[in-house]
């Protein structure tokens, strides 16, 4: 019975510390999970990229006198490219608001500043250029300093004395001794002093041969008369000094001075104003105009054709002056972008060597890719074929004369900022005469290579384009402008002015490791 009883006891025991061991197991996350933040699935949220705004691309024309436009042509609204000209046109451009200031840029490099000032429109139907802006144009290193006004413990022309302030002259001119007694005239009370002086109130005197009857009462008001000088005293004839009166008066003046032999005027002298400003023409404010501010006239817009009016209705003189000396019309990227990445270069050194080299591979990839564009261009022609012959044998094929290429460019960046070169490179060709015919074919073919030098020491092409001006629609014309930032991540893309048979326009291509990839196509905006 004892060990019965020892035996429930001990089980009793272990079902207790049970209980309380389940009761500590069941509290314990009960507790730890109210202290947990709820995070709910709906509630939960990814990351966003912040919108830093709208960014800007425009094109900066600057002429041969120095005359700058601005052309703006996409502007950047959350990571999607829309045409600047007419993007909010109510009614002028976002891009082209007044104040709005672009920071032109060649290379990647910061070259200036350009603020906008007002926006033209042009009237043409389907211009090249429906919007032109201009404005003040701060080339990089020309800023005026800005200087910071300091509070002055004494004003300037004071001294820390507490006498009062004195008036002095200036040293720079010459001032009289003695103005007041420069001669007997002028120390007369009644003179008036000299000729340049006020006029002044005199009441007049009787004449001594004049009786008061005839002359007037000596209680006569004052009158205004301009004070007697030697210069303005003419010589008089005897007349009639007053009504009724018929005495002769002959002037007290010394003989007049010899007229000037020649001169058939009266002197103008009289009907010249007097000054009563009480100051000698040394010391008389003058008015002066200054230099007119230059127009910017139509005629001196960047690629401004007045309307109706050919080149040859220009002065032959203006006409032979303008062709003598063409100004060549520069194009240079500009952003706006409060908020953008610092500028930084994209131009590409080269080792030494390494630039010829790479040249001489442009040109021969170049000549190899105009020969396949016109062998081409000959299988697509329709010629009828002659039956051959049994006893005729097939000529050879006649090797193509190697094409001459004019007008070569090349230019390498850093669009990666990984120290490899971007090469682009394009010419203008064409082919020579014919040896047995002497025929020469006036067609000139644009060619645009675009490509990078892979491991094997060989450019790998991302783009090849050949085209003529009876293929505009298939393939368009590229020009390169230069290579600039137009997304803000930091790396570069090309920017190409694009003539195809719609028109002309502006492209902007990314290059990635195969292809150019298009970015922004303003004649075939998506």
């Amino acid at each position: 019975m004892i060990l019965e009883h020892e035996i429930s006891r001990r089980i009793r025991g272990l079902a207790a510390a049970s209980m309380l061991a389940c009761a500590l197991l069941w509290s314990a996350p009960v507790a730890a999970q109210g202290d947990l933040p709820q995070i709910m699935p709906s509630e939960h949220k990814l990351p966003t990229k912040k919108d830093l705004g709208p960014r800007a691309l425009a094109i900066l024309q600057m002429g041969e006198k120095g005359k700058t436009s601005l052309v703006p042509i996409a502007i950047m609204i959350d990571g999607k490219f829309w045409d600047a000209s007419a993007y909010k046109a109510d009614p002028v451009p976002m891009a082209l608001e007044s104040g709005t200031v672009y920071e032109v840029e060649r290379d990647g490099s910061s070259q200036g500043l350009f603020t906008v000032g007002s926006a033209l429109h042009s009237n043409a139907v389907n211009g090249p250029v429906p919007w032109l802006a201009t404005g003040s144009w701060v080339p990089a290193g020309t800023e005026t300093k800005s200087t910071v006004m300091t509070a002055r413990a004494v004003p300037l022309g004071l001294t820390d004395t507490d006498a009062p302030p004195r008036l002095t002259r200036d040293p720079t001119k010459v001032y009289p001794e003695n103005p007041a007694a420069s001669g007997p005239a002028a120390s007369s009370p009644n003179s008036g002093g000299s000729s340049d002086g006020p006029p002044r109130l005199n009441k007049p005197e009787p004449s001594p041969s004049s009786s008061p009857s005839s002359s007037g009462s000596g209680d006569e008001p004052p009158r205004l008369s301009k004070p007697a000088s030697s210069s303005d005293s003419q010589p008089s004839s005897s007349g009639q000094t007053g009504s009724g009166t018929g005495s002769a008066q002959t002037s007290t003046n010394s003989s007049p001075a010899p007229a000037k032999p020649g001169s058939g005027k009266a002197s103008t002298q009289e009907n010249v104003p007097v000054d009563d400003s009480g100051a000698g023409a040394a010391d008389r404010p003058l008015l002066r105009r200054g230099k007119p501010a230059v127009s910017f006239a139509d005629e001196d817009f960047p690629g401004y054709s007045k309307p109706g009016v050919t080149a040859s209705a220009k002065p032959a003189s203006t006409a032979a002056k303008s062709e003598s000396t063409p100004g060549p019309l520069q194009l240079i990227p500009a952003i706006s972008d409060a908020h953008g990445p610092e500028p930084h270069s994209y131009a590409f050194e080269w080792l030494t060597g390494e630039e010829s080299q790479r040249h001489d591979q442009m040109v021969a990839l170049a000549k190899e890719q105009l020969a396949s564009y016109l062998k081409a261009q000959a299988k697509e022609e329709i010629k009828p074929e002659a039956r051959p012959s049994r006893t005729s044998h097939r000529e050879p094929a006649k090797k193509m004369p190697e094409p001459i290429l004019e007008n070569v460019k090349m230019i390498a960046y850093d669009l990666w900022l990984s120290n490899q070169p971007v090469i682009v490179f394009s010419a203008d060709a064409h082919m020579p005469p014919d040896a047995q015919t002497g025929e020469f074919s006036n067609l000139t073919y644009s060619i645009t290579i675009v490509g990078y030098p892979d491991i094997y020491n060989n450019v790998h092409k991302l783009y090849v384009g050949v085209t003529d001006k009876y293929h505009l629609d298939v393939t368009p014309r590229l020009d390169l402008i230069d290579a600039v930032d137009a997304d803000g991540d930091g790396r570069g893309e090309l920017l190409f002015r694009e003539t195809s048979d719609a028109g002309t326009g502006w492209v902007v291509y990314r290059a990635s490791a195969d292809s150019l990839w298009k970015m922004y196509d303003s004649l075939n905006p998506e």
